[in-house]
């Protein structure tokens, strides 16, 4: 038996939002993130260069949004296991905390490889 509730696109909706309204309130890491975020994207609107750069640099911030949502559950599932200081709870956590790592270094990369083609290779 799955612990699922039917599926309805509305109610689904709602539950996504909640989700991200919990992480939101309680993961500082996301916060940050998050506000980061809207002020790159704000920032990217009045910025001169290309539509393609600009919509590269703003939808290359969602793998870190995405990452850090991803290891808040990570982190959720294992304290709700176990309270107890073990290994593979370690080990979970320390893996969902190097998505976050990948996730800003991916990003950093297109940075770089976006603005270098929009400032040096033309």
């Amino acid at each position: 038996m799955r612990n699922q509730p039917d599926y309805h696109l509305f109610k689904n909706t709602r539950y996504a939002l909640q989700g991200f309204v919990e992480v939101l309130h309680n993961e500082t890491s996301f916060k940050i993130e998050v506000v980061g975020s809207v002020v790159i994207w704000v920032t990217l609107i009045f910025l001169s260069m290309p539509f393609w750069a600009k919509a590269v640099l703003g939808l290359s911030l969602f793998p870190v949004l995405i990452a850090e949502l991803a290891n808040s559950a990570i982190e959720r599932v294992v304290d709700l296991v176990t309270q107890e200081r073990r290994p593979l709870a370690k080990h979970a956590k320390d893996a969902g905390a190097t998505m976050v790592l990948f996730s800003l270094i991916f990003t950093g990369g297109v940075w770089a490889v976006t603005l270098y083609l929009v400032y040096f290779a033309s």
